[in-house]
């Protein structure tokens, strides 16, 4: 049995005229005849009581009819999932950010943006180091990720979604915290300890900071680690040192802590959406369709 055996019986049992369901089916009346008769004989029950003025659906013929609708139904959802899967609309997208991109209004923005889109996609979404979602998005245990700028193996791509400045994390009462809303060199941190990412953690921003302070200068001495941005900022507020953090964390008001801007040339933190090289679904690429578009050039 094939579906368009279902689909002629099921034209001529809301006709009731092999006539008028071979002109809807698109063929002529004897092969529509001879596909109904070799339906019937292969499941050895007659569908329909017929002569040559009327055509009625048997008893068998009915309740084949209710079965054959439910299968066709089932069928055209079936085709309806694989379309919308292929376009992107449907299934599940495992995306993996570093801490910071979230603070960014405008990554909350364009993820607010795509569940509007494609309400049908379910968003799994992975907070991680940057050296996680690398190494996520390299054994495929995600799809997607936003990191801050790191060394990349070959089989990946990355595409920079915004730049934003770093800034100086002082405590309230800190000399250098006066005049809050003028910038600071980084060398005048030179002398102060760090409270800051471990090495090990993976963050990009551990490898920027020794850039910049090896530009100004000096080589940082960290006097505290922690693996959360708000756990740092609460350790400059309790006095274990200074930090450097993207400007986006300014939004995290904690009681006695100040943010200052860095003046140095090249203090500035970009994001970057990485995917596999030519590997990406469907709901991955509409994906980062979306965050490009929503992201680039737009204000924090």
């Amino acid at each position: 049995m094939e579906l368009r055996h279902l689909r002629y019986f099921i034209a001529v049992a809301e006709e009731l005229h092999f006539g008028r369901a071979a002109q809807l089916l698109g063929i002529s009346q004897p092969p529509l005849s001879q596909q109904i008769q070799a339906l019937e004989q292969e499941l050895g029950a007659r569908l329909f009581d017929r002569n040559n003025r009327r055509v009625e659906l048997s008893e068998a013929g009915r309740l084949f009819l209710e079965e054959a609708r439910l299968v066709l139904a089932q069928v055209d959802k079936a085709a309806d999932v694989a379309r919308r899967a292929q376009l992107g609309e449907l299934g599940e997208l495992k995306i993996g950010f570093t801490s910071s991109a979230p603070f960014s209004s405008s990554i909350p923005q364009a993820i607010f943006a795509f569940r509007q889109a494609f309400p049908a996609v379910h968003l799994n979404l992975k907070e991680m180091s940057s050296r996680e979602v690398a190494e996520g998005v390299v054994d495929e245990s995600i799809e997607v990720g936003m990191i801050r700028p790191l060394a990349l193996p070959d089989s990946l791509t990355a595409v920079e979604l915004f730049s934003e400045p770093l800034v100086a994390v002082i405590r309230g009462d800190h000399p250098l915290a006066a005049g809050s809303e003028a910038g600071l060199q980084l060398a005048a941190l030179a002398e102060e300890p760090f409270v800051f990412f471990p090495r090990s953690y993976g963050s990009g921003l551990y490898a920027q900071l020794m850039t910049l302070a090896r530009q100004a200068g000096f080589s940082p001495h960290f006097s505290q680690e922690a693996g959360e941005a708000m756990t740092i900022i609460g350790l400059v507020s309790a006095g274990l040192g200074v930090s450097v953090l993207p400007a986006s964390y300014q939004h995290m008001r904690i009681k006695g802590v100040v943010y200052r801007p860095l003046l140095d040339a090249d203090a500035h933190s970009a994001v970057w959406l990485v995917q596999r090289k030519g590997q990406s679904s469907p709901m991955a690429t509409a994906f980062a369709e979306l965050l490009t578009r929503k992201t680039v050039n737009q204000p924090l």
